[in-house]
C-alpha cells in the first residue's frame, strides 16, 4: 500500500514576527525587517559568567570534512558552542569576542569563482552583516594576523577545548605550558560559562523553538490523521520527515523514534522497520531542528484507532504524571520533586492495576515504580536536543553521582534505577545546589514520563530479585507486556508566572478524534 504524501499546507504563523525584548538594540522581530541573529547578546551573556575583565574568546566553528576513504562530504552539522555566538550555519567559520572592547567578529572562508560553480555560494561578508549581530565579518584568512597582533596586548584566550585553540606560525606551541606568542589558552572556563548563559534563552531563542515545536506538531498531526492507513514503522518515520522537510525544517534534531508493540518499549529504539499489523500502540518521539534550535515531542498512538482495556488504562496514568508535573513547572520550582512526584502517580497507578502488589509504602522504599519508570522526566531543550544543564542536572545531583545505577550523561536522559529513584528521595541538597537547580523564566524543560514493559528488563533485573519479586504479579505482567510502553512529551517554556506549552500536537481525546477523522480522507495540515 503506498501512502499521499502530498500536502495542504494552511498559513503558518512566523515565529519571527514577534515582540523579543532584551535585544542588543541592533536586531528586532515584530517588523518586516530580517531578523538579525542575536549574536553579540549571546556574547556579552558568556562575558558575564565568564566574569573577568579582558582576554578573548576564541571558537572554531565546523569544518567542511568527506567521509572516511570516500569523496563525499559527511552531513554538515553546525557546531553548537560557536553557532550560539555567531548564528552562522555553514562550515570554515571562526568566532572571536574581544571582551574589554565588547568587540564580535565572524570570520567566514573566501569563496572562489571555480568553488561557487562546483558547490554554490556561501554568504557573504555584507550579508553576514545583514543576517547576525556581529561588529564585522573578516575573511578567515586574515584571523592569523589578527590573532598575532593580540597576542602582545592580550593576556588570555579563553576556548571550548584544548585542541581548539588555534595553531598558528609565529604563536608558539601550546605544548603542556598552555601558552602561544605570550598569550595563556584557558580551556577550563569557556564551557562552564557558555553553559551557565545557554540554559536561560534568550527570546529569540524561544522563537525558533517555539517554530520548532510547530512544524514538528504539524507533523504528529499528519501522522494521526494517516495512522489507519499506514501500514509500517518506516512509513511513519517517512511521513513524518516529509512533512517536516516541506515546511522548511529538512533537519531532524534527533534520529527519529517510531516503535510500535514490544519496540515502544525500547526507549531509543531506532530501526523503524517493523510492520503495524498486530500491534496495539505506536510511540512516536522526533521532532525537528529550525535554525539549529531543536524540538522534542512524543505521542502514543492507538494503531486500530481506539486503545485496548489495558493500554487505555496505562496511557491514563502516563497523562495524569505529565499533566500534574507540567502543571507543577514554574520559576523556583526543582526538578526532580517534579520527577517524584511522577514516579509517586506511577507507583498508585500500578497498584490499582495489580502489576504492582503490597505494602505502597514498603514498593516506594525499594524504589521498584522504576522498573517501570526508568528514566528521568525530562531534560533541556535548546540547540541541544537534550540541551546543556548550566552546570547541575536536573534530576542526577538530587541523586547523587554515586547512586548504583544511575548513569549521568550530562545535560541528557538520566537512567534512574531503584537504588537512584531512592536515593532521589532521601538525599538533601545543599542550599546552594538546591538554588541552582530552581527552575527560571525562560528555561525550556521537557516534561516526558513513561511507562515501558520491557520482558527483558523486568525479567533480568527485577522478577529475578527477591527485593523486587515480592511486589511484582507476574501473571497480571503478562497482559501487559503486548502494550509495550506509553510516553508523552511536550516542550514547556518557564514564565514569570508559570508555565506555556510550547507542543500544539494533538494528545488525549483530540487525538483519538485526529486518528479517526482520518478514516474519511485526507485532512488540512
Amino acid at each position: 500500500m503506498e501512502l499521499d504524501y502530498d500536502l495542504i499546507l494552511e498559513e503558518d504563523f512566523d515565529a519571527l514576527c514577534l515582540d523579543v525584548k532584551g535585544g542588543s538594540g541592533a536586531w528586532s522581530m515584530g517588523s518586516s525587517t530580517p531578523v538579525r541573529y542575536p549574536a553579540k547578546l549571546h556574547a556579552r551573556r558568556v562575558a558575564a559568567e565568564l566574569a573577568v575583565d579582558g582576554g578573548l574568546v576564541y571558537l572554531p566553528g565546523q569544518p567542511e570534512k568527506d567521509l572516511e576513504d570516500s569523496d563525499q562530504p559527511q552531513l554538515f552539522r553546525q557546531r553548537r558552542y560557536f553557532f550560539y555566538l555567531a548564528g552562522a550555519n555553514f562550515p570554515d567559520c571562526h568566532i572571536t569576542y574581544e571582551i574589554a572592547a565588547d568587540r564580535l567578529v565572524l570570520w567566514i572562508p573566501y569563496v572562489e569563482p571555480r568553488q561557487l560553480l562546483w558547490f554554490g555560494s556561501k554568504p557573504s561578508a555584507a550579508r553576514c552583516a545583514q543576517l547576525y549581530d556581529v561588529d564585522e565579518v573578516r575573511y578567515a584568512s586574515q584571523l592569523p594576523k589578527f590573532l598575532r597582533g593580540r597576542a602582545s596586548t592580550t593576556t588570555t584566550m579563553y576556548v571550548l577545548h584544548a585542541d581548539q585553540a588555534p595553531d598558528l606560525d609565529g604563536l608558539g606551541s601550546s605544548g603542556s605550558g598552555s601558552s602561544r606568542g605570550g598569550m595563556r589558552i584557558n580551556h577550563a572556563l569557556l564551557r562552564p560559562a557558555m553553559d551557565r548563559a545557554r540554559v536561560v534563552k534568550t527570546d529569540y531563542e524561544v522563537a525558533m523553538i517555539r517554530r520548532a515545536n510547530a512544524v514538528s506538531s504539524a507533523a504528529h498531526r499528519t501522522i494521526a490523521e494517516h495512522l489507519l492507513k499506514a501500514p509500517s514503522e518506516r512509513d511513519i518515520e517517512a511521513m513524518f520527515q516529509a512533512v517536516c522537510t516541506s515546511r522548511g525544517a529538512r533537519a531532524q534534531a534527533y534520529p527519529i523514534i517510531a516503535g510500535a508493540g514490544s519496540n515502544a518499549s525500547t526507549l531509543h529504539y531506532g530501526a523503524n522497520d517493523q510492520p503495524l499489523a498486530g500491534k496495539q500502540l505506536i510511540v512516536l518521539d522526533a521532532g525537528c531542528e529550525w535554525d539549529c534550535y531543536a524540538s522534542d515531542i512524543t505521542r502514543t498512538l492507538p494503531i486500530a484507532g481506539a486503545f485496548s482495556p489495558r493500554a487505555a488504562a496505562v496511557h491514563a496514568i502516563v497523562q495524569r504524571m505529565q499533566d500534574e508535573c507540567i502543571a507543577g513547572v514554574r520559576p523556583g520550582a526543582v526538578f526532580y520533586e517534579l520527577h517524584l512526584h511522577a514516579a509517586a502517580v506511577a507507583l498508585d497507578g500500578l497498584l490499582r492495576l495489580g502489576i504492582l502488589k503490597g505494602d505502597r509504602d514498603e514498593i516506594a522504599r525499594a524504589g521498584t515504580v522504576a522498573a517501570f519508570f526508568p528514566h528521568g522526566l525530562g531534560h533541556h531543550v535548546g540547540l541541544e536536543v537534550h540541551d546543556v544543564a548550566g552546570g547541575l542536572p536536573l534530576i542526577a545531583a538530587a541523586a547523587g553521582a554515586s547512586a548504583p545505577g544511575l548513569r549521568l550523561e550530562e545535560g541528557k536522559r538520566e537512567m534512574i534505577s531503584p537504588q537512584a529513584l531512592v536515593a532521589m528521595g532521601n538525599k538533601s541538597l545543599s542550599a546552594q545546589d538546591r538554588e541552582r537547580q530552581r527552575l527560571r523564566p525562560n528555561m525550556i524543560v521537557t516534561v516526558e514520563p513513561g511507562i515501558y514493559f520491557c520482558r527483558e528488563y523486568l525479567e533480568g533485573y527485577f522478577l529475578s530479585d527477591a527485593a523486587h519479586a515480592r511486589f511484582l504479579d507476574a501473571d497480571v505482567l503478562e497482559g501487559y507486556y503486548p502494550v509495550g510502553g506509553v510516553r508523552i512529551e511536550d516542550c514547556i517554556l518557564v514564565t514569570p508566572d508559570g508555565n506555556e506549552n510550547l507542543t500544539t500536537a494533538p494528545k488525549g481525546d483530540e487525538l483519538l478524534d485526529v486518528i479517526n477523522r482520518g478514516r474519511q480522507g485526507r485532512k488540512r495540515v
